[in-house]
């Protein structure tokens, strides 16, 4: 089981280190939030998954589903909302021409 926790905890932080390098390479915060809410929600959801094979069949296993459920369902709801809120504020997608 300890094998599987690790791999599974690899995996997900495998992704929040990809989101994070899209976080600093993409030019504009609407692609930005576009690669960070895609790969924050898988990463998360690889090493609470990780952490519930840890744990075991406990009290903090449940816990830990739980709270893996809520990120599973609000980070989506959360990345539109931020980025409505951006786009009526003003800000725009950059318009880079591709050569």
């Amino acid at each position: 089981m300890t094998a599987l926790a690790v791999f599974l905890i690899v995996v997900g932080l495998f992704f929040l280190v990809v989101g994070s390098i899209g976080m600093m390479r993409l030019p504009d915060v609407f692609s930005r939030a576009h690669a960070l809410s895609l790969t924050d929600s898988l990463g998360a959801v690889f090493v609470l998954a990780g952490l519930a094979v840890y744990e075991g069949f406990t009290l903090n296993f449940l816990r830990i589903i739980v709270v893996l459920l809520l990120v599973y369902l609000m980070n989506p709801a959360i990345s539109h909302a931020t980025l409505r809120a951006a786009y009526r504020s003003g800000l725009r997608p950059s318009a880079k021409e591709e050569k």
